[in-house]
């Protein structure tokens, strides 16, 4: 925070409303020397004083803080930010909706197949045994990827991966 910019800002605010120093040493219920040091930048106001000063002025406490005010163009263009950002957020949620999806397909359609695997009470071979191991297992590991991708386990085993091979 830079004090000398917050005292000129306070300074000029006190002399839009044609105060005087003393006016508004008397407003605060301060000496007329500690408004002095506030507009020069020796000192700052308590904070009890910075929050009626921007009742007094009709300026936000930031906008003190920050020794200038808000343009409409900061408003502006921080909305667009928001909203940017908040669009890159849902296509983030969409997208990991998406494979959340297919993670849940997969594993329901391994369960039908299975339960339709011993509904038909196939003759015990080699590849009935498989298929049936791979019908069963396949709803876990989607389970289980699933899990790894929602709480972004895998994006972070990518990074470190690619941080060990020096590619990032």
């Amino acid at each position: 925070m830079d004090q000398s910019k917050v005292g000129n800002f306070i300074k000029e605010l006190r002399k839009e409303r044609n105060l005087t120093q003393e006016q508004l040493a008397e407003r605060f219920n301060v000496a007329r020397r500690t408004v002095s040091r506030w507009e020069n930048g020796n000192n700052l106001p308590d904070i009890d004083i910075l929050i009626e000063m921007s009742d007094l002025f009709g300026v936000d406490l930031r906008e003190i803080l920050d020794g200038e005010r808000k343009s409409k163009k900061m408003d502006a263009e921080m909305k667009e930010t928001v909203m940017k950002v908040a669009e890159y957020s849902n296509e983030g949620k969409k997208k990991m909706a998406r494979v959340t999806l297919v993670y849940f397909v997969v594993g329901i359609v391994s369960i039908l197949v299975n339960s339709v695997m011993r509904f038909l009470d196939l003759p015990t071979t080699f590849w009935v045994g498989f298929l049936e191991g791979v019908t069963i297992g396949l709803p876990l590991a989607a389970m289980l990827f699933g899990i790894l991708y929602v709480t972004g386990t895998i994006l972070k085993v990518r990074e470190a991966k690619l941080r060990i091979l020096g590619r990032k």
